[in-house]
């Protein structure tokens, strides 16, 4: 399955796509504020979908190591003008960073085509309202939550784990009524694992695939990078090029980025090379 559909519009998945990334939270790692104004949003989009971006993802909760809970109201009150004026305005496919089964269902009704969840579907009616939508959805393994989910990582074999998790959670995604063709999955770098687990995560990225879905990549300006390079967040975009040109080469298409027109050439050129062998 090469092709998959997004709502109002598909997507060949044989190619590689950038997601930008776009927080409209006060306290996300990166960008925590940069666009909690509807017109400081809508301007980065139009600048990520100028310089390539096939997906926005919109996400009103931060899931940084140590981030605390938010509110429903809150979440909704942060997403659903965004979403619905990004929707009005740009020929684009919106996806959403959630957890929340009231934003996938309010979300949906606003059309946007992926739900993004780093708790694969796990929050009490997050399946339902995902299955009823009938919209795809990206699942992600996270191992703890995100208050508490970097003290004491441990795993028997991190790679197994993961795709044991993941695989599970397909199966019980196809018994709500979710079919696989609207699935993609997100080892989850960063989200409950030490350096180890994801450089060994990443280095494993074509066994993912071979599970026989999309993989997202989500590594972007990551604390793994300034644990290896001793940088700031500011200066980790070519560690984070070097990072997805590696999920590249092992089959991945999907990479959640902050800087987006770097990320589409680079894949662009990857692709063309590729496709000579």
């Amino acid at each position: 399955m090469s092709v998959m559909n997004f709502g109002d519009r598909s997507l060949d998945l044989s190619l590689p796509h950038v997601m930008g990334i776009l927080n409209v939270t006060p306290d996300s790692f990166s960008d925590g504020g940069s666009y909690t104004s509807l017109d400081s949003a809508l301007k980065q989009t139009e600048k990520m979908l100028l310089e390539g971006a096939s997906f926005i993802d919109v996400g009103g909760e931060s899931t940084r190591p140590g981030a605390a809970v938010v509110s429903i109201q809150e979440e909704l009150d942060r997403v659903l003008p965004v979403v619905e004026a990004i929707k009005q305005r740009f020929d684009v496919i919106v996806s959403v960073d959630t957890s929340s089964p009231e934003v996938i269902s309010a979300a949906a009704r606003l059309g946007v085509g992926l739900i993004n969840d780093v708790r694969a579907l796990e929050r009490p009616g997050a399946m339902q309202a995902a299955a009823e939508s009938g919209v795809p959805v990206c699942l992600m393994h996270m191992k703890g939550n995100p208050e508490t989910m970097q003290q004491s990582v441990q795993y028997r074999s991190v790679v197994d784990e993961v795709e044991s998790y993941l695989l599970a959670r397909v199966a019980a995604c196809e018994v709500a009524g979710i079919g696989r063709e609207k699935l993609m999955l997100d080892p989850g770098i960063g989200f409950g694992k030490s350096l180890e687990h994801n450089l060994t995560l990443l280095n494993q990225t074509a066994g993912f695939r071979q599970l026989g879905f999309p993989v997202l990549i989500g590594v972007s300006r990551k604390t793994m990078i300034g644990d290896i390079l001793n940088v700031p967040v500011s200066e980790r975009l070519f560690a984070t090029m070097g990072a997805n040109a590696s999920a590249f080469a092992q089959g991945a298409r999907i990479f959640r980025v902050h800087d987006v027109k770097p990320h589409v050439d680079m894949l662009e050129l990857m692709y063309r090379i590729e496709k000579e062998r």
